[in-house]
């Protein structure tokens, strides 16, 4: 299958063409995504997701294909104070 080059997180990676904001996570975070955004155990998923500097909801992550060049930032809520 044929790959796509894309930044996240400001380091080179690669996807299967075609692939989506939902499976770029769900292999990211070792997860599995419903197609409602939501992890399929339950748990939280605390991430946000902007592709070329615009914010992907969580009601989108399944329909947003990536493409060649794209600059995805994935940003993981943390505890703290």
């Amino acid at each position: 299958m044929q790959q796509i080059e894309f930044i996240l997180n400001t380091e080179a990676a690669t996807v299967p063409a075609g692939s989506t904001v939902r499976e770029l996570l769900a292999a990211h975070l070792g997860k599995s995504i419903g197609t409602d955004g939501r992890a399929s155990d339950g748990s939280r998923l605390g991430v946000a997701v902007a592709v070329d500097s615009a914010v992907v909801p969580r009601s989108g992550w399944n329909d947003f294909e990536l493409k060649p060049g794209h600059r995805v930032e994935l940003v993981t809520a943390a505890q703290g104070g």
